[in-house]
């Protein structure tokens, strides 16, 4: 078993190399210079801090960059040739290694990438799953229950890669097609039975999964976000519809508490199992039978009188629906119930989820809860969520992303001041904008909200947790919600070391109370 830290792109250890004219006699893909006989390659990459020797260098338009500028960087480091586009082809320049031309490379790249890393031989059981909210919970749902019947397992997230014991933390939800090809190509290495893969509506419009066929798809849900890269709720839809079709998936499960899952259900190109609340007609249904701080408790039903009890380490009805939705897609996998039954009874399941709705408080003191959530949905759910459960009040603080959709935030900063008692609007990722803007449009928004929160601003995120711990008293709730399992912010363009679990076990410290 391998374990411990590993660089940043998880590849294979030991690739077998393929003949570049076997590439060019499989794909649409012309020479235009250099001489592609007796040249191999054995990995793909769009980046030249990753390129290895026999690497295929693919250079793609980018937001600010074409990455054929950087062709003599990566040939530098070993790249056996390039593969562009007739743009890309003029900046390259004169290149001694085959030049490779394509009308798209980033549409290629995981086709390419597949045949390379031949990830499409011997694939493990391959579950994705998509939607604005509850993806990552999901997906870690997913592989605590997959690793409780025994599987070897890889995962692949927002927070971070994973196979087996070996772990890397992740930059983008769903990484491009060259690395998530060569994370199959080395989980085939280390005997992975089974990967999950949390797929974002991004990742199926700009081709990271392409090459893939999931045996089981799975949609949480879909409400108000990323605007800022679709041009409306429609479109948005569309995209993350697109992977409930055969050349993605073999076969879906879909919640359908929206309406948009409704739909997607009904349109959907696979067969689907649907999942929703107790008072649906879905074919699966999540009962909640109890609430706390520390967990909740739910009864699964499914087809052919299936009923399974759990538990989940994590409080809110929005989670054990992600749990439920886990469940059912393992059941579509193939895993017999009676395995399923046994490996859960009694048992809850054993998933650590990391900055959702994670704990970071002691036994004593007020409850103080560190959240990814970052949409106007997602802070609905999770205030519901923590209102069952407190007993005292709530004290929400968060801020909102920079250089991200902007239409969210007005009703942003709304919900958050209906669903708490005290509000402290801070900092967050500013990225380029302004922050004082930033916030400034999450206020307007709270001082929106009818028989809203009392609002305070406080720009610098350490100071605002002090001042909500403070302001909280035993039996209050606080929820900082936004960073979750990050260990940065980006301000100005610049990352810097921050991580809001250390800042609020920081700030109850300071207050006297115990942190965990």
């Amino acid at each position: 078993m391998v374990s411990g830290r590993a660089p940043a792109v998880l590849r294979p250890e030991h690739p077998v190399p393929r003949p570049l004219a076997e590439l060019l006699a499989v794909f649409p893909i012309s020479v235009v210079r250099g001489d592609p006989a007796d040249v191999n390659v054995s990995g793909v990459t769009l980046s030249t801090d990753d390129v290895r020797a026999g690497d295929l260098y693919v250079g793609v338009p980018g937001r600010h960059r074409h990455g054929a500028e950087f062709a003599a960087a990566a040939i530098g480091s070993g790249a056996a040739a390039v593969l562009t586009d007739a743009a890309g082809a003029d900046l390259a320049g004169e290149v001694d290694v085959p030049l490779l031309l394509v009308e798209d490379p980033r549409a290629a790249l995981g086709e390419v990438s597949a045949w390379v890393h031949r990830s499409d031989e011997q694939p493990p059981l391959l579950i994705g799953v998509t939607g604005t909210n509850g993806k990552t919970s999901t997906a870690y749902l997913l592989d605590a229950v997959l690793r409780q019947l025994g599987l070897v397992c890889g995962l692949s997230t927002t927070a971070e890669r994973r196979l087996g014991e070996l772990t890397v933390s992740s930059s983008l939800t769903t990484p491009e097609a060259s690395e998530t090809h060569a994370l199959l190509a080395r989980a085939r290495e280390l005997g992975v039975q089974a990967m999950t893969i949390e797929v974002s509506a991004q990742a199926l419009t700009r081709h990271r999964v392409d090459g893939i066929v999931f045996d089981v798809a799975g949609f949480t849900n879909l409400s108000h976000d990323h605007l800022d890269d679709y041009a409306d709720m429609e479109e948005y839809f569309q995209a993350k519809a697109a992977l409930f079709s055969p050349t993605r998936a073999r076969r879906g499960v879909v919640c359908t508490d929206t309406s948009w899952g409704e739909r997607l259900a009904a349109e959907s190109e696979i067969p689907v199992t649907t999942i929703g609340s107790l008072d649906g007609a879905a074919d699966w249904r999540v009962e909640i039978l109890e609430e706390t701080q520390a967990s909740t408790t739910f009864a699964v039903t499914g087809p052919n009188g299936i009923e399974l009890r759990t538990g989940i380490p994590v409080i809110g009805r929005h989670m054990a629906m992600n749990a439920g939705l886990a469940i059912a897609m393992i059941v579509e996998a193939g895993v017999e119930v009676e395995r399923l039954a046994h490996s859960l009874h009694e048992r809850s399941i054993d998933a650590y989820l990391p900055g959702r709705l994670e704990r970071v408080s002691g036994d004593e003191g007020p409850s103080v809860f560190v959240d990814f959530a970052h949409s106007p949905d997602a802070f609905v759910s999770t205030l519901a969520a923590l209102r069952r459960v407190t007993p005292g009040r709530i004290i929400m603080m968060f801020g909102a992303d920079g250089d991200r959709d902007t239409t969210k935030r007005a009703d942003m900063g709304r919900v958050a001041a209906e669903g708490s008692d005290l509000l402290i609007i801070t900092d967050f990722d500013s990225r380029t904008e302004d922050p004082a803007a930033i916030r400034r449009a999450l206020l307007d928004g709270a001082r929106t909200a009818v028989d809203g929160a009392e609002i305070i601003e406080v720009a610098s995120p350490e100071e605002a947790i002090r001042l909500a711990v403070r302001r909280a008293a035993f039996g209050d709730s606080i929820l900082w919600a936004g960073p979750g399992h990050q260990d940065y912010r980006e301000v100005g363009g610049v990352k810097h070391p921050h991580s809001a679990r250390d800042e609020a076990r920081a700030a109850l410290r300071d207050a006297g109370w115990p942190a965990r």
